[in-house]
């Protein structure tokens, strides 16, 4: 029986690696749901054989990429522009019921900055303000990790003057609630990481854990009744007790202490997943690839098809409800 679930996948930056990981990863992933690209099919059609494996598969061309002189691999704020109205174009597939959920290829923050959009952080923060969304996080996953962000794109200094009790008590609740709904998981297990090196050894090195994580684990575990969470633990130790299934995901403070174990434990088959918007969303977990877009052999699809196969089983596991 067919499932029914239809999947929408932009192609992110004309000129970046997205068309080729898409026309790759296609063949692999038929059969698995109705799909829909949204992008530019002239640019599209041109990977290397990308007319043809997506012969069958519905295509919204919105014909937005000028043919002279375009050339993957080049960061431009016309290609920066066209990203957002493949993404705007997908919100609006989203809000008519067309696509359940969606898939998006990387786009460059520099040339969508260049554009105009001298706001834009990324995928997650853009979809979280069209959706009116507040409490939003991201969670990076791979087979072996999942992790959720408390901060995600700002500078290493930044980061302690980010950490509010409020953002790490948010980012829990949410992490808490999608691995039930999302991932079916009954009783999640879930460790905090520290912020400063083995979690401040009860603040020798640095205040954070003592002033800001230890009181939000007292909270939460006065709000919800036997939950399950422990730390705040060095995010080395965390981490390798995650990768060793003590916990079912970790709670990372900022954005390496996430991408390092994953990239390391998995190569090419991280995720993201945003969580708290009002649909399933996930994406590659790397970035346009400018260097090697216009090279068809060196495209490695394998992101894009776990973050595509994510997106199924998380918006079948969100029909079930």
């Amino acid at each position: 029986m067919h499932n029914k679930i239809k999947i929408g996948i932009t192609i992110g930056d004309p000129a970046g690696v997205g068309p080729a990981i898409i026309a790759k990863a296609i063949p692999q992933l038929r059969g698995l749901a109705d799909f829909v690209i949204i992008g530019d099919r002239w640019v599209f059609n041109q990977v290397s054989g990308a007319r043809c494996q997506v012969s069958d598969i519905k295509f919204i061309d919105l014909n937005n990429v000028a043919r002279k002189n375009f050339r993957f691999g080049e960061m431009r704020a016309e290609y920066g522009k066209a990203s957002i109205e493949y993404l705007d174009k997908a919100m609006d597939l989203i809000n008519h019921n067309k696509i359940d959920s969606l898939v998006t290829c990387p786009i460059s923050k520099e040339a969508v900055s260049l554009a105009g959009f001298k706001n834009f952080s990324g995928h997650t923060e853009y979809l979280a303000s069209v959706t009116n969304t507040k409490n939003f996080a991201m969670m990076l996953l791979n087979k072996k990790l999942k992790i959720t962000l408390v901060t995600r794109h700002i500078a290493l200094k930044d980061v302690p003057l980010c950490l509010s009790k409020k953002a790490i008590f948010q980012t829990v609740i949410l992490t808490y609630e999608s691995l039930k709904k999302l991932f079916r998981t009954r009783n999640p297990r879930i460790v905090l990481c520290g912020l400063n090196p083995h979690a401040s050894d009860n603040g020798l090195i640095g205040k954070e854990e003592n002033r800001v994580i230890k009181p939000v684990l007292s909270l939460l575990r006065k709000k919800i009744k036997g939950i399950s969470i422990a730390g705040p633990q060095g995010a080395d130790i965390a981490a390798l007790k995650t990768l060793q299934k003590q916990y079912d995901c970790m709670i990372a403070m900022y954005h390496d202490q996430a991408l390092i174990p994953l990239k390391v434990s998995a190569g090419f088959s991280g995720v993201n997943l945003t969580l708290g918007i009002p649909f399933i969303r996930t994406s590659p977990l790397h970035g346009t690839a400018f260097d090697i877009a216009k090279n068809y052999r060196l495209a490695n699809p394998a992101s894009l098809i776990e973050a595509t196969m994510l997106a199924y089983r998380c918006t079948l596991n969100q029909k079930k409800d």
